[in-house]
């Protein structure tokens, strides 16, 4: 008899510490997971948000792999990382699609989370070619005031991993908190993107280049990589507007500003300085470099006719001047002001004028000054 009692009694036991270990688990992933709610509600940018979903989810949720789908019907949301400075290469899992209709077609309207083996419930166009394809997945909708911004996708290499009955709670909780965060920072960008755009030509606006060309100057110190600036005029501007109206005049102005772009790489950065006037940041790029793309847009601008409804086509050309940052050892100098720089390529844009216009000058180069600390060693 008391045997018998000492074996319940020890069985119970052994139920007892099973589940104060659940519980203990489960709190601790409960703290986990508040953690991770609140790093991800407390970030402003949506490259940060995407790179921390990559990073912090793999980890609170011990996944093998994981995707995040946006959608990007407009292109926006790639324009926004891209200026961000996003390393798409580094972060593979996530995916932009132009075609949002395929949510609500591969996901329906419940809006519930999928889960189960992946061959039956991951979707291809949600999960990257390059990656490979998990056992089991959890399919993770992102909706926000009834509408489609994406899904996530936690994928496991085990088989028992994501069974269709298991609790989601955490996943659907994570869903809505993770909607909310990318409606807030689609939002901000947004926001962000219509202070520092020009909003007639859709390009940067002057005070978004005077923030990045200070940031650039300090990246090129820290690496000790060159730097060009570009300051470009629109030639007989005035006369375009008395000859055909200011109508015709924005319209010049899209165009120069279109071509002007299609001959940068993606993390030069163009803008808008004011009237009919453009700059130009082109990082890591010598003085040579630097004559070459512009006089490479030069040359752009020239063939390109603008056609104008009930107007004889408008011929365009444009004058250009460049000046370099040179660095001599990285690490080791000051900060330069931008007016040295801007001033420099100023001055080159005024000699193309004088040169007869539709021509690009070189006006030299800046360089960098030893630090204080370097010159007292």
């Amino acid at each position: 008899m008391n045997d018998d009692l000492e074996t319940q009694v020890c069985v119970l036991q052994s139920h007892l510490d099973g589940m104060i270990s659940r519980a203990q688990k489960n709190e601790e992933m409960l703290q986990q997971f508040q953690d991770l709610e609140m790093r991800l509600l407390s970030l402003n940018s949506l490259r940060e948000l995407i790179e921390h979903i990559n990073d912090d989810a793999k980890r609170v949720f011990n996944l093998d792999s994981l995707s995040v789908v946006l959608g990007d019907e407009k292109a926006e949301i790639r324009q926004f990382l891209v200026e961000d400075g996003f390393r798409f290469k580094r972060y593979q899992s996530l995916m932009l699609l132009a075609n949002t209709s395929l949510f609500k077609e591969k996901i329906g309207l419940s809006h519930r989370v999928h889960l189960g083996e992946a061959s039956s419930v991951l979707v291809k166009n949600f999960w990257p070619e390059n990656q490979k394809t998990p056992k089991t997945v959890a399919l993770i909708p992102l909706v926000r005031r009834g509408v489609y911004l994406g899904c996530m996708v936690f994928g496991s290499d085990d088989e028992a991993r994501f069974q269709f009955d298991l609790s989601t709670y955490f996943l659907e909780r994570l869903g809505k908190v993770l909607s909310v965060c990318v409606e807030n920072t689609l939002n901000y960008e947004q926001l962000r993107r219509s202070s520092l755009f020009d909003t007639l030509t859709g390009v940067n606006n002057r005070r978004f280049f005077e923030q990045r060309i200070d940031e650039e100057i300090m990246r090129s110190i820290r690496t000790g990589d060159c730097l060009s600036c570009l300051f470009i005029d629109i030639d007989f501007f005035k006369k375009v507007n008395d000859t055909f109206g200011h109508q015709v005049g924005d319209m010049v102005l899209r165009h120069v500003a279109e071509i002007l772009r299609s001959q940068l790489r993606s993390n030069d950065i163009l803008a808008r300085y004011g009237g009919e006037e453009f700059v130009v940041i082109l990082p890591t790029a010598e003085e040579k470099k630097g004559v070459e793309v512009a006089e490479r847009m030069r040359q752009a601008v020239a063939a390109a006719q603008l056609e104008v409804v009930d107007k004889e086509p408008v011929q365009l050309t444009v004058s250009i001047g460049v000046s370099t940052f040179v660095v001599e050892e990285s690490n080791t100098s000051d900060t330069l002001d931008r007016t040295a720089l801007i001033g420099l390529a100023d001055k080159a844009l005024y000699q193309a004028k004088k040169s007869g216009r539709n021509c690009v000058k070189g006006g030299g180069k800046v360089r960098s000054q030893p630090s204080r600390s370097k010159k007292a060693g």
